[in-house]
């Protein structure tokens, strides 16, 4: 087992574990549909969800501090466990422990166990949202073979397209370093230019409109951008991949930053909620 999410979130312990057993929530924050009868029945499925034609999971250890279920994967019974800490009264840790993560089948895309680190992610970020009253990230849409998404900043076009091409400010909102040359042709790096030998390269650039980038088989990801009375909205595409393999793994990443991204410039000052697994 792997801890995989490890976030904090503004609201008491049994509010955030409310949200994880009820089958109303989690149609909000995680899944298409869900059904919870415990202990005997948790389960979700849906578009939203990998190999989410039918629901695949089975609880196995649930209380006040802890949801945990087998998920079966690409024919094999993966582990899920979310554990929840309080602290004080209006705040908790939530982290997810995940065993059969494989970043190489994340990176190649041979099992759809691959995006099991990034799907938590997403869905943790939308979990912190969910409960604090702010709007969700767009999901990932297992069943799609492209990914388009659309969402609001509530930012000047100016300093949301800074926050998007400069290495300190991206560092900040991915939670992750990430080194950037803002410039065509530049090479955009997660884990920063000194570290990643193989970097992505920006391929088109216009300030406050247009940023492409060229992740090698991951495909073209392309931030469009359009500002209006001071907020930003932003189109997401990604296109140039194998169709019958869509990166799924890193749709859910991108679109997991997309949280810290809005969380940067709407709640400044406040940090992000990723922790240190």
């Amino acid at each position: 087992m792997t801890v995989i999410a490890k976030a904090r979130v503004n609201a008491p312990i049994k509010q955030v574990r409310h949200a994880l057993t009820d089958a109303t929530e989690l149609r909000v924050w995680l899944a298409e549909h869900a059904e919870v009868d415990l202990p005997a029945h948790y389960a979700f499925w849906g578009r939203y969800t990998p190999e989410g034609d039918a629901p695949h999971q089975r609880p196995t250890d649930v209380d006040d501090n802890v949801v945990a279920f087998t998920w079966r994967l690409d024919g094999v019974d993966t582990t899920t466990r979310i554990d929840l800490a309080a602290e004080g009264e209006d705040a908790t840790v939530v982290a997810v422990d995940q065993s059969h993560f494989d970043f190489a089948e994340a990176m190649s895309g041979s099992s759809i166990r691959g995006v099991l680190q990034t799907f938590w992610a997403l869905s943790i970020a939308n979990l912190v949202d969910h409960l604090e009253g702010r709007p969700l990230s767009p999901k990932v849409d297992f069943t799609a073979t492209e990914l388009r998404a659309e969402f609001e900043v509530e930012a000047a076009v100016d300093r949301v397209f800074t926050s998007l091409i400069d290495s300190e400010q991206a560092s900040e909102w991915f939670g992750f370093p990430v080194g950037i040359e803002p410039v065509l042709g530049g090479r955009f790096a997660m884990g920063g230019l000194e570290n990643n030998p193989n970097p992505a390269k920006i391929v088109d650039l216009v300030p406050d409109a247009r940023l492409s980038v060229d992740w090698g088989p991951a495909g073209v990801g392309t931030w469009e951008l359009a500002g209006s009375g001071g907020k930003t909205r932003i189109t997401l595409v990604q296109s140039g991949f194998d169709a019958a393999n869509p990166p799924y793994a890193a749709w859910g990443g991108v679109l997991s930053g997309v949280a810290g991204l809005r969380r940067y410039h709407e709640l400044p000052g406040r940090p992000q909620v990723w922790l240190e697994p």
